[in-house]
C-alpha cells in the first residue's frame, strides 16, 4: 500500500478515535490509545504534510464536537509529536518515554490551571462536591454506617485530593507505555530504526535509591498523615511511588530468575501480576536493589 493511502487510513483512524469522545465510557478506552495514529503520522511525513493532515482532522472534528475537538486534541498532539520527534532522532527508549511522560504531566497540570483561570472549574472542588452529595445521599437512605462522621468525610477527600499528583503520574505512564507498545512494532515494520526498551531481566535501580527510600520512609513516619502542608502532600504521593518503583524492580528480579533458571516464560507474568497487586511485594524489589542477591541465581 503506497504511503499517502496509509497515512489517509492513520489520519481517518485519528479522526475516528477524536469523535469518540463524545461517547461515554468508551471516551476512557479511546484515550489510551489517541495518541497512536498522530505518533506514526508523524514519525513519517515530513512537518508539512503532518500538519496539513492534522488541520483537517482538526477542523472536522470541531464541526462535529465543537470547541472540545481542539482542546481534546491539541492535549494529545503535543506529546504524540514529542515522541514521534524521539522516534525520528533514533532516541534511546527509555529518554524518549521519560520525556512523553513529562509532557504529559506539563500539560495535565497547565489544564488543570486554566480551567479554573478561564472557565471557573476547580478539580479539588468537584472531588469534594461529588463525594459529599454522595455520602450525603447514601446517609439520607440508612446506608452508611454509623461510625461514618464529618470527620472520616473529610479525612477521605483530603486523601483523594492528595493523591491526584500520583494519579496523574500514574496515567502518563500507562498512556505513554500503551502507545510505545503499538506504535513502535508498527514503526519498525515501516522501517524506521525504533529503539526497544530494556529486557525485563535487566531493570535494575540504582542502589543508592534503597537509602533515598529509607529517608521518605523514615519522613513518613515522622509527618502528620493529616493537614495540607507541602511535605504532606509530597509524602503522600512519593511513598508510593517508590513503592511502585520497587514493584518493578521485582518484577524484573524474577524474569532474571526465569532467564538464569530456564522457567516457562509464563512464570515471571504470572509473579509479576502477583507484586502489582499486592504493594507489599515491592519489598523483593529493595531487596534486589540493596543485595547482589541475583548472583546466587546466575548460571555457573
Amino acid at each position: 500500500m503506497k504511503t499517502g493511502v496509509k497515512s489517509i487510513l492513520w489520519s481517518a483512524a485519528a479522526l475516528l478515535l477524536l469523535l469518540a469522545i463524545a461517547v461515554p465510557l468508551v471516551n476512557v478506552l479511546v484515550s489510551a490509545v489517541m495518541m497512536v495514529p498522530m505518533v506514526i503520522l508523524y514519525a513519517t511525513l515530513s512537518r508539512r504534510a503532518f500538519s496539513l493532515h492534522m488541520a483537517a482532522v482538526y477542523a472536522i472534528g470541531a464541526v462535529v464536537l465543537g470547541p472540545a475537538a481542539l482542546i481534546v486534541g491539541l492535549f494529545f498532539l503535543i506529546p504524540s509529536v514529542v515522541l514521534g520527534h524521539m522516534y525520528r532522532k533514533g532516541a534511546p527508549a527509555r529518554k524518549a518515554l521519560t520525556a512523553v511522560v513529562l509532557t504529559l504531566l506539563g500539560i495535565s497540570l497547565l489544564e488543570l490551571v486554566l480551567a479554573d483561570a478561564w472557565f471557573d472549574f476547580s478539580l479539588i472542588h468537584e472531588i469534594r462536591s461529588v463525594i459529599t452529595d454522595t455520602i450525603d445521599s447514601l446517609d439520607g437512605e440508612g446506608l452508611m454506617p454509623g461510625t461514618w462522621t464529618a470527620e472520616v468525610t473529610e479525612s477521605y477527600i483530603q486523601n483523594l485530593i492528595h493523591s491526584i499528583p500520583m494519579a496523574l503520574i500514574a496515567v502518563s505512564f500507562l498512556f505513554t507505555i500503551i502507545v510505545h507498545a503499538i506504535a513502535a512494532p508498527i514503526l519498525r515494520r515501516s522501517g524506521i530504526a525504533v529503539s526497544k526498551l530494556q529486557q525485563p531481566r535487566k531493570w535494575m535501580l540504582p542502589r543508592i535509591f534503597v537509602l533515598y527510600y529509607l529517608i521518605v520512609l523514615l519522613a513518613d513516619l515522622a509527618t502528620p498523615n493529616e493537614g495540607t502542608s507541602f511535605m504532606t502532600v509530597t509524602l503522600h504521593n512519593l511513598v508510593p511511588l517508590m513503592q511502585l518503583a520497587f514493584s518493578i524492580q521485582a518484577m524484573g528480579f524474577f524474569f532474571f530468575i526465569a532467564h538464569e533458571r530456564r522457567w516457562n516464560k509464563a512464570i515471571p507474568v504470572i509473579l509479576s501480576v502477583i507484586v502489582a497487586v499486592f504493594p507489599p511485594f515491592s519489598l523483593i524489589g529493595v531487596l534486589d536493589a540493596a543485595f547482589p542477591i541475583r548472583r546466587a541465581f546466575k548460571k555457573s
